[in-house]
């Protein structure tokens, strides 16, 4: 595919690419960002082959989850945005997994104890208690976050500096905190680092429509002075670098016995 280098071109081809689902090929060569090195979906793929029920909130268009070599006998996964449902039913129930349609912040349309293992790659928000409460005794939940400040070097270009509540949001000690007042025990918790670097406009332009919590009413011609100036930077010094920070946490539900 030959890319339209100006401005304008970058910029209307990345503003008309679908953003439906959680796929991220479209950036395969205008962007990079390192992996957290414990491997989210393969250590999620190893969870769901030993669990009897399962879980997984916020599945987008079902993609990390479909990556798993196997599901339980009982899969469900939830998904809030009508898209990204149609979607993911297509991508799992070839695999014998049932999507609802459930809003984010609505209680967890399931019953107390349904599941010995729930998961979430990114949720925007955890629902802690809700966790805590479809688990079953002895259950386990395991999610890869969103850490603190993420992607903040290009959050800030667009909204300039944010203030310390808004930059310390997201932090795994309050994780932890979080889910010890509902009930569950810490079993682990890794936090990382990690470099991103945008190699045009386009990619800026796709990444912020996609990931739509990052510069909240995002839109081209809204922040196209910012979008400009970025891309004469990037002309000028190459890719722009930023850092998004993850977190791995796995919680228990304590078993009757304990």
């Amino acid at each position: 595919m030959n890319v339209p280098r100006t401005f304008e071109g970058l910029v209307a081809e990345a503003a008309s690419a679908s953003v439906e689902g959680w796929d991220f090929s479209w950036f395969e060569g205008r962007a990079t960002e390192q992996r957290p090195s414990w491997g989210y979906a393969r250590a999620m793929g190893e969870r769901l082959a030993r669990a009897a029920a399962a879980l997984d909130i916020q599945t987008g268009g079902g993609e990390v989850l479909a990556s798993a070599p196997r599901m339980p006998p009982v899969m469900v996964a939830t998904e809030g945005w009508p898209p990204n449902v149609a979607r993911a039913t297509t991508l799992l129930r070839p695999r014998g997994a049932v999507v609802v349609a459930a809003p984010e912040d609505a209680p967890l349309p399931f019953a107390d104890g349904a599941f010995d293992l729930v998961t979430s790659r990114h949720p925007v928000r955890t629902h802690w208690a809700e966790i805590a409460r479809v688990l079953s005794p002895g259950g386990t939940y395991f999610s890869q976050q969103v850490g603190p400040a993420s992607v903040f070097e290009l959050v800030e270009h667009f909204l300039g500096p944010q203030p310390a509540a808004v930059r310390d949001a997201r932090r795994p000690d309050r994780a932890r905190a979080a889910a010890e007042a509902a009930g569950l025990d810490v079993v682990g918790l890794r936090a990382e680092r990690l470099r991103v670097e945008f190699l045009d406009i386009g990619a800026v332009v796709h990444f912020l429509r996609k990931v739509i919590w990052m510069v909240p009413g995002f839109t081209v011609e809204r922040y196209r002075p910012q979008l400009r100036s970025l891309h004469e930077r990037i002309e000028a010094e190459g890719p722009f670098v930023a850092h998004s920070t993850r977190f791995l946490i796995e919680a228990r539900k304590p078993g009757p016995q304990e």
